[in-house]
């Protein structure tokens, strides 16, 4: 049996409601002639509600996961593993987690929009001198496969000039946006694309312990874990899962670490 939240049950409750003041509308109209339009509504109306309940049973599939079944609770021996981080850096949150990460002696991997790195160079030289790794993400966040060559290019290299003015240094990996990329692309230059095999969908669920649940299950011995440094919940998610990960004796490496063993 699920163990909804008040929130959900709150929820539930009022689409009852309303579904059943529509219903009973709908009724009222079809008595009165216009059975087409009615029928019309009626059926928008119950496709509408069916929807809502199909994306909370969702999530609460998520939040009732049983971290007994972890991927890894039982393994033994070391077990490395990779945070990555896009979309960033943010003013608020990426400070937070790189504060988090450094309290915590942990590395990840910082995958950022060029756009934001120019307005925040500060967080990019402290990603760098705390040991993290910083990877290309392109300037505005562009499906890099959908623009021109010339465009795809541009938003690559000016993301690199502004992280090397920012800290010195030119990152040599890249996270293409949704993971869109192609041979030509490959061709036109040198950096190594960086994907990903744990995917908690932290931007779209928002929900700390969700996200938390959903990367224990999948996590193992070499994962990569994508998360996004712009959500409160993303950021918090990331730290709860450091603890319970460092206190199993998981070891915490950059992108380069993992793709080079």
């Amino acid at each position: 049996m699920k163990n909804y939240k008040s929130g959900s049950l709150w929820v539930r409750l009022a689409q009852i409601l309303f579904f059943g003041v529509v219903t009973a509308w709908i009724m009222i109209g079809s008595h009165q002639g216009d059975t087409g339009e009615a029928d019309n509504l009626k059926n928008r109306i119950e496709m509408a509600y069916t929807s809502a309940e199909a994306a909370e049973d969702d999530t609460d599939s998520v939040a009732d996961y049983d971290a007994d079944n972890d991927a890894e609770n039982d393994a033994e021996g070391d077990i490395e593993i990779a945070f990555t981080f896009d979309d960033g850096p943010h003013p608020v949150w990426t400070q937070k987690l790189l504060d988090g990460l450094k309290k915590r002696g942990i590395r990840a991997t910082f995958f950022v929009i060029g756009k934001s790195a120019e307005e925040h160079p500060e967080l990019i030289k402290q990603m760098l001198e705390d040991g993290n790794q910083v990877g290309n993400h392109t300037y505005s966040h562009i499906q890099l496969t959908a623009c021109s060559r010339n465009s795809a290019l541009e938003e690559i290299q000016r993301t690199q000039d502004i992280i090397y003015r920012a800290a010195g240094f030119c990152p040599e990996y890249i996270r293409p946006p949704f993971g869109s990329w192609n041979d030509t692309l490959q061709e036109e230059t040198s950096l190594e694309t960086v994907l990903w095999d744990v995917d908690p969908y932290d931007w779209k669920v928002q929900d700390t312990d969700a996200i938390v649940r959903s990367i224990l299950k999948q996590t193992k011995d070499g994962s990569i874990i994508l998360l996004h440094d712009v959500y409160e919940t993303s950021v918090d998610a990331a730290l709860k899962v450091a603890d319970i990960f460092l206190e199993r004796g998981y070891r915490f490496c950059t992108v380069e670490e993992i793709m080079i063993e």
